[in-house]
């Protein structure tokens, strides 16, 4: 098993466009242009901007550095760091896992919008139809015993699809995947954004971002709203860069191919925003409504705004709106084969499975869990997964990393790693960053998402976080315990 994962990505380029594809996600497309208006518009631009220079590539090259100077899996680098680290490396990868149970379960929900783009079925109320005839939604608990069959089927068509690349070769799966659908979602992405600029109202929307509100940089909120955006967007934490950067051949130009997956991600993010604010500000003409009634983020953009636009638009909709849908399908799917190989790498390495074993087990797992969310109480229970793990977990996860690499681990052997072959070079500043700068913004992001997430809570949001937080501490240690059965996993890189 140990042979077969030591597989390396058969061109840069292959390397670069799994990058992208596992950074552009649902966040880019749903998320990042409600956070760009709600913190300030055409002025977010500049925290964002720094945040990205300044944290975002900062941490991706920690990633990089540490994949390609061990070539392994996350659990055995921390592992092969200090042996007492195991348990946070599968602490780091259960976070990523149980994350993509309910990131397929958004995938499934925009497949079935697919095939309901091209009839309409939604009606005049998008809202009552996606809330009652897709997820059947209560807020009940005791909803959770009712099975919505149509998602369930959607969740497990996306884990049967995940399945059939994750278990094939390295570059003929997740290689090959990213070669053809990356591609094909940012020309979808290029023909909705310029036939949005051809609608009426449309400068009503895209002004929106060239149009600053300079007080807003003097808000601590709008500066942890940019480095938080950066986080989810980048997918820090996630173990995703170190995992792919384990797979890279020598004489690999690092600090390059960062800089160049990091610019590509925002800039498909401001690009993609200026199409979605253009029809927001063809709705918001004609309908009469304010723009901001139309900015929200998540499946709310997405499963109803976005159909209530195509309800007005006329015939081109017949085009547009299954352009839409598979546009979030597509990133969807490139994140979630990047979220899982990891965790799959992880588990082979150690237990010295076949990457088909892997991947089938994973996946059988996936499918259960995510049936949790494939009920009427789905939804709800999504939501409190979605809050407690991006919140709380993920970003201790990021923190964790950078004490692990900043502090315990030598430094200076990723800057060498790093400087090696690459034309741009980093040096002691970049140190500075992940040692003290990286750390206290992570710090006072997680603050406050803890702050908010518990604010938020209710009874039952709270016992399923109690939940979570036990099989965050057992499942690791469990893993960790566990005897390895590939010969070398214990000895010395």
């Amino acid at each position: 098993m140990t042979k077969e994962k030591k597989s390396e990505w058969n061109s840069n380029i292959t390397f670069i466009l799994a990058m992208i594809g596992s950074a552009v996600g649902l966040g880019n497309i749903w998320r990042f242009p409600n956070v760009l208006y709600s913190n300030g518009e055409g002025s977010f631009m500049i925290p964002y901007i720094v945040s990205l220079f300044l944290l975002g590539i900062s941490f991706v090259l920690v990633e990089y550095a540490v994949g390609y100077k061990f070539k392994t899996s996350l659990s055995k680098i921390l592992f092969k760091v200090q042996q007492k680290l195991e348990p946070a490396g599968w602490f780091i990868l259960l976070i990523v896992f149980l994350i993509t149970t309910y990131y397929v379960c958004v995938v499934g929900w925009d497949l079935i919008y697919v095939i309901l783009s091209f009839t309409k079925v939604w009606g005049s109320n998008p809202d009552l139809f996606f809330s009652n005839n897709v997820l059947h939604s209560t807020d009940s608990i005791t909803g959770i015993f009712t099975i919505v069959p149509t998602v369930l089927i959607s969740i497990i068509s996306i884990w049967f699809i995940t399945w059939l690349i994750i278990q094939r070769d390295l570059n003929e799966g997740i290689g090959k995947v990213s070669r053809v659908l990356l591609p094909l979602l940012c020309i979808i992405v290029v023909v909705i954004v310029i036939f949005s600029l051809t609608l009426p109202g449309a400068s009503i929307g895209y002004m929106q971002i060239f149009t600053p509100d300079w007080n807003a940089l003097t808000n601590l909120n709008v500066w942890l709203a940019a480095f938080g955006q950066i986080v989810f967007s980048l997918s820090l934490g996630m173990a995703i860069a170190l995992t792919y950067a384990s797979y890279l051949p020598d004489k690999a130009k690092l600090v390059d191919n960062a800089l160049i997956v990091a610019f590509s991600n925002s800039g498909f993010e401001v690009f993609n925003s200026i199409g979605i604010f253009s029809i927001l500000g063809f709705m918001a003409l004609s309908t009469g409504l304010n723009f901001n009634q139309l900015v929200t983020e998540g499946s709310g953009l997405a499963f109803i705004v976005f159909p209530q636009v195509f309800n007005i638009m006329g015939p081109s909709s017949q085009i547009i709106g299954p352009l839409f849908f598979l546009c979030i399908l597509f990133a969807g799917i490139t994140s979630i084969i990047a979220l899982l190989e990891g965790v799959c790498y992880s588990i082979s390495e150690k237990f010295d499975f076949s990457r088909k074993k892997t991947a089938t087990i994973v996946c059988i797992v996936g499918v259960l869990i995510s049936s949790i969310f494939a009920t009427g109480a789905g939804s709800m229970i999504l939501g409190v997964f979605d809050a407690f793990l991006n919140n709380f977990a993920l970003l201790f996860a990021v923190l964790l990393e950078c004490i692990i690499f900043g502090w315990i681990y030598d430094f200076d052997k990723l800057i060498d790693t790093l400087n090696e072959y690459s034309r741009i070079k980093v040096g002691k500043t970049w140190k500075t960053v992940i040692k003290f700068i990286l750390p206290i913004c992570i710090i006072g992001l997680w603050i406050q998402g803890v702050y908010t997430t518990l604010k938020d809570g209710n009874p039952v949001s709270l016992t399923i976080m109690t939940i979570l937080t036990i099989v965050l501490i057992i499942v690791p240690i469990i893993f960790t315990k566990l005897p390895a059965k590939s010969k070398n996993y214990y000895e010395d890189i």
